[in-house]
């Protein structure tokens, strides 16, 4: 996997964490640009997403398995998004929490896929 790009979405997510943690705090729900700032953090999850199966097409093998490695990226992919919807329902401090949770939840899978990856595709 491409580490920069990793690395890139594991700062992003705890930068979208600590900003609507930091709305939370201060009692408000997420707000517009707390969905642009998913949207950029979601399309960066997505070029992992696609580069990594792009990577598994040429024949390369993450240390741990293709199918945990797949499952993995798709979980990645579905976190922000997920929690930016639940967000949505919950139009309180509460939605913010939801989606620093989220955020969190991104950043440590990202250690996992790295971690999943090993050094073989390095």
């Amino acid at each position: 996997m491409l580490d920069a790009l990793t690395v890139a979405i594991g700062v992003a997510a705890l930068a979208l964490a600590a900003w609507c943690g930091h709305a939370a705090w201060r009692d408000q729900p997420t707000k517009d640009w707390h969905f642009i700032g998913m949207a950029v953090v979601t399309v960066l999850v997505l070029a992992q997403l696609v580069i990594g199966l792009v990577m598994l097409a040429q024949g390369e093998k993450p240390d741990e398995g293709t199918v945990i490695f797949v499952a993995y990226l798709v979980g990645a992919f579905a976190a922000v998004p997920a929690a930016g919807m639940l967000s949505l329902t919950e139009r309180t401090k509460w939605g913010s929490i939801t989606v620093a949770a989220g955020a969190v939840v991104l950043a440590v899978l990202e250690v996992r896929l790295y971690d999943i990856w090993g050094t073989t595709g390095a």
